[in-house]
């Protein structure tokens, strides 16, 4: 009963409110749909990117191998090639070791370049020439020995005769493919280290074809991880290299050495997914001529991770979108009915005799129309009822206070012409001419003007002094140096007046008979710079250092009033970067500089 009430009360006669919440449906669908379908994509780049990493490392580790396979066989092409070395090999092989070293002296005897390597010395430079190499052996398949080396310059002959051992039969078995050191020959050397591989050529005597043996190496697995040092931080899972078999030649991981790996038989393609120790994406390199493969293993748990701040980004955006998508609704729902509501209340108000009430609504949708008509109306009531009666009084007043602006300057102006008529009559001609700067001062004053000229500012201001001068009988001299290209640039008004008062007030001093001020007006770069310089008793450091930050603080009443007006005026027209810059030395005078911008000339009509 209760949700049928809300939606009798709420939905079922309100045709907005159904719109709204259709809209809210549509759109919550569209932004999990749309957030879906992003997330989708962006997921599986991340993957690919992810396994084009692993796809790098693995062609990192495959060139490495294929570099280590291809120095095995260059070692028995260096041999062909060199006739002395091939000899030497191929009677190592097929004779006694005793019978080799009378050989070796006799050769040595006979040919001239000391230089070359001789014999097995070649092979032991090889050795110390790839610190990656861990042994190097030689085998004889008529001979039946093996003559092993490894690092620090040790090598040593064993004999591998089918009646005490299985290396025969293995070398026989053995192909080029690289694989893992055969069992056999890793006891007759000693060789127990878990993490190596094999690569192997068979020697031939390249005169009759005949096989001769092999030439054995083995390789530390463990230098490929240096292959791997750049993707540490981007590598997902593991990197394996296979033998033939499935044999494990290498493992980042290092938990598959020393045996087959046990998932080779669900490793069968590119790209692909494989239940391993767990679901994970597989990638597969072959080389072919070498026979090893090159296998990137990479659980997708682990791949997934790299994307789980984006699920959970794009979970909050959606979020907050859907949140936005219901919350904006009611908000809008809301403040329309308030004002509603509002439009009835002072409906209500007038209802009562209210006819000052008005509805303040701004906006330009159909409330807001309502809300003027309604306001219109009442404003249309209001006019016909002032006019039977306030209309006429209002007019009168209006009338008598345009007429008494108009009179009183003119009144003024009239009876100070008077006045100076009159102390010119009687001789004063000082007072004549004080009246005059006065009357002319006022009247530029109050007249109203849009804008100022320098030229203007400048009379100001020279009548302003001419006052001062008169009325301290010639003990104030006075000097306005201004170029006349500049005459004409605008400036706000009053700009000048404020800083000589502040002279006159606190500079001047009257028992001296060489006061003196100087206006000084000139041009630099894009800016007016004017400098009203004194010679005034000067303004002590703290006192300046007051003054300074008197006129940066808010308007206050006090000291320095018109000095901050002024700066605040040229900050607020031109900029924070224009205003008054004050210098002062204490008995000496002081240096007022205000700056504002080159701006056009005024145009006179």
């Amino acid at each position: 009963m209760k949700a049928k009430s809300l939606y009798d009360n709420y939905v079922k006669n309100n045709l907005f409110m159904k719109m709204i919440l259709l809209f809210a449906l549509i759109t919550t669908v569209t932004i999990v749909t749309f957030s879906y379908f992003m997330f989708n994509v962006m997921s599986e780049s991340i993957v690919r990117n992810e396994l084009e990493n692993q796809k790098k490392a693995m062609d990192s580790v495959n060139s490495y191998m294929t570099r280590k396979y291809e120095s095995v066989q260059s070692i028995m092409l260096d041999v062909y090639r060199n006739e002395s070395l091939s000899l030497h090999l191929a009677y190592f092989l097929q004779h006694p070791f005793e019978d080799y070293m009378k050989y070796q002296l006799d050769q040595y005897a006979n040919e001239a370049d000391i230089d070359m390597p001789k014999g097995l010395e070649y092979f032991d430079n090889k050795l110390d020439s790839d610190a990656d190499i861990a042994n190097l052996m030689l085998y004889s398949s008529e001979k039946q020995f093996l003559f092993a080396y490894k690092q620090g310059h040790v090598s040593k002959l064993i004999s591998t005769n089918a009646s005490r051992s299985y290396i025969p039969d293995a070398m026989a078995l053995e192909n080029t493919a690289v694989s893992v050191p055969n069992a056999w020959v890793r006891s007759a050397i000693d060789q127990h280290e878990p993490k190596l591989y094999a690569m192997r050529v068979p020697i031939t005597d390249k005169n009759t074809f005949k096989n001769l043996g092999q030439l054995l190496v083995y390789f530390n697995a463990e230098r490929i991880q240096k292959t791997l040092e750049s993707y540490k931080n981007q590598l997902k899972g593991y990197i394996l290299v296979l033998g033939p078999a499935g044999e494990v030649l290498f493992d980042s991981s290092d938990r598959y050495y020393g045996a087959r790996y046990p998932y080779a038989d669900k490793i069968d393609s590119l790209y692909d997914t494989a239940m391993l120790e767990q679901e994970s994406y597989v990638t597969t390199l072959t080389q072919s001529q070498a026979g090893y493969m090159v296998i990137g293993i990479a659980p997708k748990a682990e791949v997934a991770e790299a994307y789980q701040g984006l699920k959970r980004t794009v979970i909050l955006i959606s979020a907050i979108c859907i949140v936005t998508v219901l919350l904006v609704p009611i908000l809008v729902v809301i403040n329309f009915a308030k004002r509603t509501n509002k439009i009835i209340r002072f409906m209500r108000k007038v209802e009562s005799g209210d006819l000052s009430a008005r509805i303040q609504d701004e906006k330009e949708d159909e409330l807001g129309q309502i809300s003027r008509s309604f306001n219109d109306m009442l404003d249309e009531l209001t006019r016909h009822i002032d006019r039977v009666y306030k209309a006429e009084i209002k007019q009168k007043h209006t009338e008598l206070a345009a007429l008494q602006a108009r009179v009183n300057p003119h009144f003024l102006y009239n009876t100070l012409e008077v006045i100076r008529m009159r102390a010119v009559s009687q001789g004063a001609k000082d007072v004549g001419e004080m009246i005059y700067s006065l009357s002319v001062l006022f009247k530029s004053f109050v007249q109203p003007k849009g804008e100022n000229t320098l030229k203007d500012e400048l009379e100001t201001s020279r009548l302003y002094l001419e006052l001062f001068r008169i009325r301290y009988k010639d003990k104030l001299s006075y000097e306005i140096i201004c170029d006349e290209s500049l005459a004409g640039r605008r400036i706000m008004r009053m700009a000048l007046q404020p800083i000589i008062e502040n002279y006159v007030v606190h500079g001047l001093e009257p028992r001296r008979s060489d006061n003196r001020i100087r206006i000084n007006v000139w041009q630099t770069e894009d800016r007016v710079q004017i400098q009203v310089e004194d010679n005034g008793s000067g303004i002590e450091p703290e006192r300046l250092e007051s003054i300074r930050l008197a006129m940066d603080s808010p308007e206050e009443a006090g000291e320095s009033f018109g000095l901050r007006s002024v700066h605040e005026r040229l900050k607020l027209l031109y900029g924070m970067d224009y205003g008054i810059e004050i210098t002062s030395t204490p008995g000496v005078g002081t240096i007022v500089t205000l700056e504002f911008p080159v701006t056009e000339e005024v145009q006179h009509v």
